[in-house]
């Protein structure tokens, strides 16, 4: 005997409360209300002794109508479960490097509106080690809006994100290099500063020399809408044997920031810089004849150099599997803002869920 069968629902209604807070740097969802109604279901049996079976579904429609509306319930319980456990499992950390991590725990309350959700993370740069603290930062940005209100997201970054990388890698001592390979290799020869500084050649003939190159502060970094400044402090120490002269260096640069995927990366360039004589083994120097050569050296290997450090730059806290596309970026005072479209990828390496 075969009996068919089929079903309409007429007026389904859904309902749900979702309670969204921030506990202890990590998001929590929980399901404060949820309930489904059904406002008909018509169940109609055919063939066969259908008229026999069909008084049988009348006459317990009410509690197949029940039946379906608890199950859909409990699938709404489980996805929400479902969706706190995946915000919990997010990291409160992402790392960089050897050095740095970068913050990326929840501050205050998601703020929520009819078409949007916002959420404030702590961004700062951390030490991987946790032997570095960062310091209390002032914050500029407050609430800011994309010039193309088409763009499925909306990032701000703070001055103050920046600032806590200049510190760090200051602090733990990750701003200093040895500089015994240059282009111009002459120049890593005493021969090569024959005519700049006789008296360094008089005393060490044809003999090799580096450079160790120190910060002695954190670079300060100034964002304003036109431009980004940058201004380094630096001691350039010319090494030759047991002689050599100390140099304090200040270069003035500008920098840009640019989006490779959901990575921030950004270059700079030498507008200027300035240099005096701190102390001398082969007496007083002429600093205006050195300036040049101390120019070449800035210009073809610790701006390069820094270049590719800035071009590998740092992931911004995405969900796994969605990457910015068609990003924008737009200077304000003390911060940037970053308007972009969302495109899922299977290739995000530094997604924020489960990264660990």
């Amino acid at each position: 005997m075969i009996c068919k069968s089929s079903g309409q629902v007429d007026g389904i209604q859904v309902g749900l409360t979702l309670g969204l807070e921030n506990q202890q740097g990590k998001l929590n969802v929980s399901l404060l209300e949820c309930g489904c109604f059904l406002e008909d279901l018509t169940i109609k049996l055919e063939g066969g002794a259908s008229w026999l079976y069909q008084w049988f579904v009348d006459l317990f429609v009410e509690r197949i109508e029940s039946a379906v509306e608890e199950a859909i319930t409990q699938k709404l319980r489980e996805a929400t479960s479902t969706l706190d456990s995946s915000l919990q499992s997010l990291p409160k950390q992402i790392p960089i490097d050897d050095v740095a991590s970068l913050n990326v725990s929840f501050v205050d309350e998601p703020v929520l509106t009819n078409t949007s959700i916002g959420l404030q993370i702590n961004g700062l740069f951390a030490a991987t080690d946790q032997t570095w603290e960062p310091k209390a930062y002032q914050q500029h940005l407050g609430t800011f809006s994309c010039d193309d209100p088409s763009k499925m997201i909306g990032i701000s970054i703070d001055e103050a994100v920046f600032l806590s990388a200049s510190d760090l890698y200051f602090e733990t001592g990750y701003l200093q290099w040895t500089v015994d390979k240059i282009p111009d290799q002459h120049l890593l020869n005493t021969g090569g500063w024959r005519l700049i500084i006789p008296q360094l050649y008089k005393k060490y003939p044809n003999d090799d020399m580096n450079m160790n190159v120190s910060l002695t502060r954190p670079p300060a970094m100034q964002i304003s809408p036109k431009s980004i400044q940058v201004t380094v402090n630096a001691q350039l120490t010319i090494n030759v044997l047991e002689g050599g002269e100390v140099i304090p260096v200040e270069i003035q640069a500008s920098g840009s920031i640019s989006m490779r995927g959901n990575t921030l990366g950004g270059k700079v360039k030498l507008d200027d810089f300035q240099m005096t004589l701190e102390w001398s083994k082969v007496g007083n120097l002429k600093m205006f004849l050195i300036k040049p050569a101390i120019w070449t050296v800035v210009e073809t290997v610790l701006l390069p150099y820094t270049n590719v450090r800035l071009l590998k730059g740092f992931p911004l806290p995405m969900i796994r599997g969605f990457t910015l596309v068609n990003a924008k970026i737009r200077y304000l005072d003390s911060g940037l803002v970053i308007c972009s479209d969302v495109a899922y990828s299977d290739d995000n390496a530094h997604a924020l869920v489960l990264v660990s």
